[in-house]
């Protein structure tokens, strides 16, 4: 953790919800005039698109099995690496993982393929990071002991698996089987390296379903916003405390159901992340001038 250099770490499974939560955070930093380094989780995978589907291929002969919820499929020790030294002087290598065509038609690269390692700007006021891996603690790299805030995007589960059978069969082409299968294939990577972040972050914004998902593998439309709660609670260990008042006051049937959660109606949810992450935000930024004003 910095003063100076605070990182702000958005942790979630895919079909989670942290993309956008990224966007609410984007308005927040405009907002208050600060300059954020942006780092997606996906660009510290080990392996080019073409290049782990070789290898998922090699490795269903041989019985064995792989994800990217694992250490197998991402490069942890350099991302421990780049909040590390973001921490200690504003500064880290970086890349980019080119999802789409059109990204990789700009760079003149394949989809699928990373951009060459380079620095980040100087002058940055914070880093944010969003993905699967802010809060990764293994016995070999502890990637949330560098991070100022840390923030846990977790549906249950059941509404998490309905989210990435709908995205990607609908967006990335694949079928329901094929996503069913990965599902079950990272599954004991997802109890191992996924799920123990979730203990560990500041605060947790948890979306739970209010109608029936009990087969989630059933063909089905994601449930929208306003068929859902969110149960937002800020763990034992937190460094932030979440104020509560802004968010019963201006949000309608929202209540507490115990001295460190709110639950609000699921289509008010990017509204009590910005209520809430706003107030921590201007304390980091505070925190950080202050450091600044000492170290000057």
């Amino acid at each position: 953790m910095s003063a100076r250099h605070p990182i702000i770490a958005v942790t979630g499974s895919s079909g989670a919800g942290t993309s956008t939560a990224k966007r609410v955070f984007e308005r927040i930093f405009s907002q208050l005039g600060l300059n954020a380094a942006y780092v997606e989780g996906d660009s510290f995978h080990a392996y080019e698109r073409d290049h782990w589907r070789q290898m998922l291929e090699r490795a269903r002969i041989r019985g064995e099995t792989l994800s990217l919820f694992g250490p197998q499929g991402n490069l942890f020790p350099r991302l421990e690496a780049l909040f590390r030294e973001y921490g200690e002087r504003g500064t880290g290598l970086v890349r980019r993982y080119l999802h789409t065509q059109d990204e990789a038609n700009a760079l003149g690269q394949p989809s699928g393929s990373f951009t060459p390692w380079q620095r980040l700007p100087q002058g940055t006021d914070l880093l944010f990071y969003e993905g699967l891996h802010g809060g990764l603690v293994t016995g070999e790299v502890n990637v949330a002991q560098h991070v100022d805030l840390l923030v846990g995007l977790t549906p249950t589960i059941n509404l998490e698996w309905v989210q990435k059978i709908v995205r990607d069969t609908a967006e990335r082409g694949y079928t329901a089987s094929e996503v069913t299968a990965t599902i079950l294939r990272r599954m004991p990577d997802y109890v191992n390296y996924i799920l123990p972040q979730f203990s560990g972050t500041d605060v947790n914004f948890q979306r739970v379903p209010l109608v029936d998902t009990s087969n989630p593998f059933e063909p089905r439309e994601i449930p929208p916003p306003e068929e859902s709660l969110v149960v937002i609670h800020f763990n034992r260990a937190a460094r932030f405390q979440g104020q509560f008042e802004g968010i019963l006051a201006l949000i309608p049937d929202a209540f507490v159901s115990s001295s460190s959660t709110v639950v609000i109606p699921g289509e008010h949810q990017q509204q009590a992340l910005e209520l809430l992450m706003g107030d921590i935000i201007q304390k980091l930024a505070a925190r950080r001038r202050e450091a600044l004003e000492h170290a000057a």
